[in-house]
């Protein structure tokens, strides 16, 4: 019972979006989630906080970036991209393409969370990313020329012409 801490896995969506020049985000930015899910997360963040304030429960927030990795949910960007690129359907982009993410792997995220859990201060919040940072429009291009070197469409053309730009959430 001594040792018990409660991580709570939230993301770094609570600190909102960041320009291409913006200096990245630190433990001590102000929430700004700029949509539902974020906004959820950040709720969740304060009611975690407000436990170890008034209970002195032993809590430890993590903000993780986005995450990749083996059997990711098939809605998120990466598998989207790659999904839609093999089956000739459309690439969908919100908005123009610049909103910039953080990218980890899933499994280093994993293991600094668990080094979070054995090692962090109790009460505090820890960021957690990879210093991995590209635009999402560059990150599909990416995927799209990849793909396009070891699995070419059969028509000649590049998968960048399944890219659809859509109005941002």
């Amino acid at each position: 019972r001594a040792a018990f801490r409660f991580v709570h896995i939230s993301t770094d969506e609570v600190y909102g979006s960041l320009e291409y020049d913006d200096t990245p985000f630190t433990e001590q930015s102000a929430y700004r989630p700029s949509n539902p899910y974020a906004a959820s997360k950040a709720a969740s963040d304060h009611i975690v906080k407000s436990f170890f304030q008034t209970y002195g429960m032993p809590t430890i927030i993590t903000h993780s970036s986005n995450n990749f990795g083996p059997r990711q949910f098939c809605e998120k960007l990466i598998p989207l991209t790659i999904r839609n690129c093999l089956l000739e359907k459309k690439i969908p982009v919100y908005g123009n393409g610049k909103n910039i993410r953080d990218w980890i792997y899933v499994l280093d995220n994993c293991r600094l969370i668990l080094d979070v859990w054995k090692k962090g201060q109790i009460g505090e919040n820890y960021n957690i990313g990879a210093n991995n940072e590209i635009r999402n429009i560059d990150l599909i291009r990416k995927i799209c020329a990849k793909l396009d070197q070891i699995r070419p469409r059969s028509c000649g053309k590049s998968y960048t012409e399944l890219i659809t730009f859509i109005t941002d959430r």
